[in-house]
């Protein structure tokens, strides 16, 4: 599993099913925006370990302006967006294979369990919509943005 970490001041997605008028599917003050992609052989346990990571992460500043608080210590608020091409493969040629990425139903089933399992840490934790086309807004605080992996089983 993928997690591409940004910080930010404040995040929101807009979801477009099958309107032109897109609707707020969530947004946070200051904290993180995760987008996350599924890989193929992902499992529980990937996602278990994928937010530990997460949630003990430490990219807030202290009052020494030294990256040493987490989420918790900060107060911040985490914002879940599925975002497969994470996933793709992009080692050659022009375009990305997706080959790397779960197929739809698992991606699914292991977002919403990582969503579900952030709420039961956090209480409130918004997202956007497994699978519809988002419009995600972000305010990058530093900017500060990094890439965690928890790869499938060998």
């Amino acid at each position: 599993m993928i997690a591409l970490l940004q910080r930010v001041s404040e995040a929101s997605v807009l979801v477009n099913e099958n309107s032109s008028n897109p609707s707020l599917s969530g947004e946070i003050g200051a904290g993180i925006l995760a987008l996350i992609a599924v890989e193929r052989g992902d499992s529980e346990a990937q996602a278990d370990r994928l937010l530990q990571r997460i949630l003990a992460y430490r990219i807030f500043d202290d009052e020494n302006g030294r990256m040493n608080l987490n989420l918790r210590q900060a107060g911040g608020q985490l914002l879940l967006v599925s975002q497969f091409t994470l996933a793709a493969n992009t080692n050659s040629g022009n375009r990305p294979s997706f080959t790397p990425a779960a197929d739809p139903a698992e991606g699914k089933r292991l977002f919403d369990y990582l969503l579900d399992n952030a709420r039961r840490e956090l209480g409130e934790v918004p997202s956007g919509c497994f699978g519809a086309h988002m419009q995600v807004s972000l305010v990058n605080d530093g900017p500060v943005t990094f890439s965690l992996r928890v790869p499938p089983p060998a």
